[in-house]
């Protein structure tokens, strides 16, 4: 038989620590159509949705927000942060995610910008043991602050920034290069994907890979 805790007793429960502050940081930049844009949802959906990405969500209590970015002072918060704290909450961030407008149309690729941006809100989870910004694109910076002076205040906060560089079919790695170089933080890593088909599967090993604690 199957127990319920009164709701005096679930209310009184102390909340544990939140582990990860995961920023979501997607490129709605120009290079990017719609189809493309589609699959990028797409893909966070099927990556929140994931069981084992979302029984690590729920048990370390993580706090999601997603962001859209392009060019110079084009940044949206386009999902506030949300604790995911039940397999409802979850759903309902996964779901909302699925269908997420388009911030901007047709602009550069403002990536110092978008990391500019999303520094300033962290403050919001102060109390995340971890603060991440989960970075995609599929171009270098041609357009905005320098990113390499956004990654050092990343670094002054205590930010980690990740990235996945979406690359065309083919041998070359540009924006993967951009990114390892120039974009992530010490310690921190890129993933490629190769054509926006890619993108779901780098994207679920991705966030995997930034959920797990470190060791050592």
């Amino acid at each position: 038989m199957r127990h319920i805790l009164p709701l005096t007793l679930l209310l009184a429960a102390p909340a544990q620590a939140c582990e990860t502050a995961l920023l979501l940081a997607i490129d709605v930049s120009g290079s990017i159509d719609r189809g493309e844009y589609m699959l990028q949802i797409s893909g966070l959906h099927d990556a929140l949705r994931d069981p084992e990405i979302a029984e690590i969500l729920i048990r370390d209590q993580v706090a999601l927000s997603v962001m859209q970015w392009s060019g110079t002072n084009r940044q949206s918060m386009v999902m506030p942060w949300q604790r995911i704290l039940s397999p409802d909450a979850l759903n309902r961030f996964a779901t909302t995610a699925q269908t997420l407008p388009r911030a901007f149309d047709g602009s550069d690729t403002a990536v110092g910008d978008a990391v500019t941006y999303a520094l300033q809100q962290f403050a919001q989870v102060s109390d995340c043991k971890r603060h991440i910004i989960d970075i995609s694109g599929d171009g270098p910076e041609n357009a905005g602050t320098n990113v390499a002076r956004a990654r050092t205040a990343a670094t002054t906060q205590g930010v980690q920034i990740n990235a996945i560089a979406i690359e065309d079919m083919g041998l070359s790695a540009p924006t993967t290069s951009f990114y390892k170089n120039w974009v992530i933080t010490r310690d921190a890593f890129v993933m490629t994907a190769r054509g926006l088909d890619d993108y779901p599967r780098t994207l679920r090993a991705k966030i995997l890979r930034e959920l797990i604690k470190p060791t050592g």
